[in-house]
Formats: structure tokens, sequence, C-alpha cells
């Protein structure tokens, strides 16, 4: 996969996916940059902007946009908790 198809299905994940279906799946958010950030974390194990530059889709190395790809699918499937990933992104960023 390119990084412009790679992109796109990150925004397509992120920012309509996850957030139609949020609210039927009780998930603890409803809006991109939430799902974007908790993927993100996940992805690189802490907070992503310690990591990253911004804006982490063009500066993200890809195999951590694919792995945050992976997050977000798989979460969508059920194979992997949002409400856990959302806790372990609160705890790297000190708010829990």
């Amino acid at each position: 996969m390119d990084r412009e198809a790679l992109v796109a299905e990150w925004f397509e994940l992120t920012r309509v996916r996850m957030p139609a279906c949020a609210s039927a799946r009780g998930w603890p958010v409803r809006f991109d940059h939430c799902f974007q950030r908790i993927l993100l974390d996940n992805a690189v194990g802490a907070k992503w902007t310690k990591h990253i530059a911004a804006p982490a889709y063009k500066k993200a190395p890809d195999r951590v946009l694919k792995d945050a790809v992976k997050l977000g699918k798989d979460c969508l499937a059920g194979r992997t908790d949002l409400a856990a990933l959302n806790r372990n992104s609160l705890e790297w960023r000190g708010k829990l």
C-alpha cells in the first residue's frame, strides 16, 4: 500500500467509520481527533507527540500508521477493547 492510500485509510477509519459506531458500542470517545490520539499513542506505546512531529498523518513512519490503522480495525471488529486503549493513552498523558 502506498502512503497516499494509507493516509486515506487512516482518515476513513478515524473520521468516518469509528465515529459512526462509537455511540452504539458505548465507546468513551466520539470525535476523530480522539480516535487518532488513542490509536497513535498505542501504536508507539507512549504519547505520540514525544516520538512523531505533527501532523502525524504526514510525519509518522509508515509502520506506525499501519499499526494504528490495524488497532482501529481490530476495535471495529471487536478484537481489541477501545476503552482499554483509551486508558493507556490517558495514562501516558498523565490524565488518569
